[in-house]
């Protein structure tokens, strides 16, 4: 199956975000900001996976975005704890 304009034009904006991201999360001067690159990464990951399953008519992917969003919400927000200190 061929993609169309939009899904060919979605996937490079989503391309041009991933290396956007992938910058800031290099370049990063603070940790704070190399946290939010990172979990701007795992958005842009888990969009990809969804319109992977739009493309591909697989649901199954769904599941895996859905997994994945779940698990790297959780990351972030246990590396945002680690560097803020760990107050309880």
């Amino acid at each position: 199956m061929t993609p169309n304009l939009l899904e060919t034009l979605a996937a490079i904006l989503l391309g041009a975000a991933l290396l956007i991201a992938l910058v800031r999360f290099v370049l990063g001067p603070t940790a704070p900001d190399r946290v939010v690159a990172a979990d701007t990464l795992t958005v842009i990951t888990t969009i990809a996976i969804a319109g992977l399953a739009l493309v591909l008519a697989s649901p199954v992917y769904l599941d895996v975005a859905l997994v994945f969003g779940v698990l790297a919400f959780v990351g972030v927000v246990a590396i945002a704890r680690a560097i803020e200190g760990g107050r309880s």
